[in-house]
């Protein structure tokens, strides 16, 4: 049976934790910062930690190997 491939876009976006958790870049920074208020801008700073749901699937279907 020939390896899986883990997605290149998936490889780019996300990154393990040693217990296994998801990390991401937050969400909604790429663009329209003057509608968002000042706390919403420093909150989104840095990168968070999926939840389970979303996790699993990373790690099932784009990062076998991870």
């Amino acid at each position: 049976m020939p390896k899986m491939k883990t997605k290149s876009s998936a490889k780019k976006r996300f990154k393990l934790t040693a217990s296994g958790k998801v990390k991401a870049g937050q969400a909604g920074k790429q663009h329209g910062m003057i509608k968002r208020t000042n706390k919403q801008i420093r909150n989104k700073r840095g990168t968070t930690v999926l939840s389970e749901c979303d996790a699993r699937v990373i790690r099932k279907k784009f990062m076998p190997y991870g």
